[in-house]
């Protein structure tokens, strides 16, 4: 793998205050800078940013069948160790957040297998985390 930089993504978030506890309190993500419209987060090392965005009533989440489930797009995340990516999801399932795709293993046996896992932050952003065992995996085809 070549040496990887953070990335940096900025979200829409109709409800500042609660998307701001989510990601601190139950992500677990270290805060930065923050104005009253939006708050940086250390998101395991990438730089997450919530912005502030008034709630349209026309957004609704698109999906399309992966594996048998109905994966929510748009969707971001990271790519964990398999180690981190086992002990965030049971942190998930301690803290009661509700998964759209509960932790499970995609494409078992086949090239790509990973660990997998799909839920929503309080203003309906999806977030998906995913671990290969193999990293090399990451772009097979």
């Amino acid at each position: 793998m070549p040496n990887i930089t953070p990335f940096h993504i900025a979200i829409p978030v109709h409800n500042l205050a609660k998307c701001r506890t989510f990601y601190r309190d139950v992500l677990e993500c270290e805060e930065g800078r923050s104005s009253d419209h939006w708050v940086d987060f250390n998101l395991f090392g990438h730089q997450l940013v919530i912005h502030y965005k008034p709630k349209s009533s026309s957004e609704e989440l698109h999906h399309n069948a992966v594996d048998g489930h109905a994966v929510p797009v748009p969707h971001y995340g990271v790519v964990l160790s398999w180690e981190v990516f086992q002990s965030f999801s049971e942190h998930l399932k301690l803290k009661g957040v509700q998964f759209v795709i509960e932790p499970y293993i995609r494409f078992k046996g086949e090239v790509g297998e990973q660990a997998t896992m799909f839920f929503l932050d309080p203003a309906g952003n999806a977030l998906e985390f995913k671990a290969f065992k193999d990293m090399n995996q990451l772009f097979a085809k």
